[in-house]
């Protein structure tokens, strides 16, 4: 089932095989991208006249590329004395593009920015020129990431670093540029539609959570079992220098909300050893959520860690440096991400740099805390095991909830965790922080959030509704999407009684609720019958004079 997104697609240069790129690769990434193109360098004419094809479309996602090649074109024909103002006026002329877009149109904007051109006018000196052509560009893609911090449904999509990854030669070819206005190479285009396709698949929610890490020879070089933690090779000489910057690799992706496993062959004890004693090694126990050392097959091993984290295998990246292991969980979980990495640990991290995994279209505050949430979530389980009463267990934690309003505290995690929630999530809808605000100031929807806290430690944010007033009785639950980690803990009873509280206190009488499904939410099609709601239709209806409070094991904070 593809889903389908429309996307415009608006540039200064040829765009034709971007955007046959863009519609192959969706396929392969799960999308039916329905395309409208602009004719060629038709942007300022399409984005300001209000009639326009354009809008007349009404695309989901605006992709507009500008063209260093264009840009140059406009620099060369300025007078001497206003080159120093040239990254300016493109930022105020993308800053009324914007503007212009976010007034016809509910859609996010992916803009690429500028790869580089050293026109050699001043040679090095260019970096001290302010009016050069090179100063001028690196202000600009400067001041773009500036631009996209201030505005929350603008996204860049980084053309300068592919530029990079794999030389200007292969990026750009003269000879068919000139003949043909085509910027973009035959070669550069496969990478452009992957890393613009990582950007919609992370608005839709599709990105990856965790990474799963084998240890010997993956994050120190030699087998702990055999060489002893002694002889296992890293730090800062030879080839443990390479596993120690992997480390730091791991630890920032930990840092910004990855989830870190351990899935080793290995008795526990000693491979746990380097993470608690060894003086060279970046990573220790603290930042592993979920730590798994045995001899039991790795494909079962990673189900048992996704059954601790509760999230889907595709939000899973799985690295190992043995080809037989890469393929024995290729084979046996569908959906995993296990990169091909190179013989030559000194090549990994440049490998994994150009595979993009782990993009993103949010990141707060509570990122970096998830890693010591999901290692109280595995006490949790342990700790469950011990009771043979699931209601004991739950009577046992002291839950307590609190309740708020959408506030700007707690608007950038309400966003991001719509774009994260994929299995409890009733209509799937997805929020940027601008949505938000749209939402905050209406007078027609009421907003919630809530958190859940009990004697292991808090969970933080983990359910979003948004009741929309549909008639004059009658509430509509437009948005309902909770975090899996506190799934069986009557957190969906205690949200409907706070739900039904409200409704009653404003005179309503009716609660109605909708599931749409998706590939990933099967697991709440049920959702509204078990708490009893009646099918209508296409909906489902809760009749508010006649409810009674569900019976839950957590209290109002």
């Amino acid at each position: 089932m593809f889903k389908k997104i429309k996307v415009a697609v608006l540039g200064d240069t040829a765009t034709q095989f971007l955007t046959q790129a863009l519609k192959g690769l969706g396929f392969d990434k799960g999308f039916d991208l329905q395309i409208w193109e602009s004719d060629f360098n038709q942007i300022e004419q399409q984005v300001s006249d209000p009639n326009s094809e354009l809008y007349d479309f009404k695309p989901e996602i605006v992709i507009v590329f500008q063209s260093s090649h264009k840009l140059l074109s406009k620099y060369n024909k300025l007078k001497p004395e206003t080159c120093s103002s040239l990254a300016n006026d493109e930022i105020d002329s993308i800053g009324f593009m914007l503007e212009n877009l976010s007034i016809q149109l509910d859609a996010k904007i992916i803009y690429y920015n500028y790869t580089e051109i050293d026109d050699a006018v001043f040679g090095s000196y260019a970096l001290k020129t302010e009016s050069s052509f090179l100063f001028q560009l690196r202000k600009l893609n400067f001041e773009l990431m500036q631009f996209a911090t201030e505005n929350a449904n603008f996204y860049l999509c980084d053309l300068s670093t592919i530029q990079n990854q794999i030389g200007k030669s292969n990026f750009f070819q003269s000879s068919i540029y000139i003949n043909t206005e085509m910027v973009l190479s035959l070669d550069a285009l496969p990478l452009i539609a992957s890393r613009t396709l990582n950007i919609i698949e992370s608005l839709n929610g599709n990105f990856k959570k965790c990474v799963i890490l084998d240890l010997d020879n993956t994050i120190w070089g030699g087998i702990i079992g055999d060489d002893g933690i002694e002889n296992i090779q890293i730090g800062s000489l030879g080839i443990g220098k390479a596993f120690s910057e992997f480390q730091y690799w791991i630890k920032k992706l930990k840092s910004r909300g990855i989830i870190i496993a351990v899935c080793s062959k290995n008795t526990e004890s000693v491979a746990k050893e380097p993470f608690e004693k060894h003086p060279d090694m970046v990573l220790r126990l603290d930042d592993i959520s979920v730590f798994i050392a045995n001899w039991e097959n790795k494909a079962d091993n990673i189900r048992q860690i996704q059954n601790i984290l509760n999230i889907g295998f595709d939000s899973m990246v799985f690295l190992d440096d043995n080809p037989f292991e890469r393929n024995i969980v290729r084979e046996n979980i569908p959906g995993i991400t296990v990169p091909e990495l190179p013989e030559d640990p000194a090549d990994y991290l440049e490998y994994l740099y150009t595979l993009n995994l782990f993009e993103t279209v949010s990141f707060s505050g509570e990122d970096t805390e998830r890693t010591k949430m999901y290692q109280i979530e595995a006490k949790r389980a342990n700790i469950q095991q011990k009771f043979t009463n699931e209601e004991d267990f739950l009577k046992s934690l002291n839950m307590v909830s609190l309740v708020e309003p959408f506030n700007k505290f707690n608007n950038p995690r309400v966003a991001q965790l719509s774009q994260r929630s994929n299995q409890f999530n009733l209509r799937t809808i997805r929020y940027t922080d601008a949505d938000i605000e749209k939402v905050c100031l209406s007078d027609q929807h009421f907003t919630f959030t809530f958190t859940l806290e009990d004697k292991y430690g808090d969970n933080g944010l983990i359910c979003v509704i948004i009741l929309k007033q549909e008639m004059e009785h009658t509430l509509f639950v437009d948005t309902w999407f909770m975090s899996c980690r506190v799934l069986k803990r009557t957190m969906e009873n205690f949200v409907l009684n706070t739900l039904v509280n409200f409704g009653l206190e404003h005179n309503f009488t009716t609660l109605k609720g909708e599931y749409i499904p998706t590939p990933k939410n099967e697991m709440v099609a049920n959702h509204y019958e078990n708490l009893g709601f009646q099918k209508a239709a296409h909906f489902w209806e809760l009749d508010l004079k006649n409810y009674s409070n569900k019976k839950t094991y957590i209290s109002k904070k």
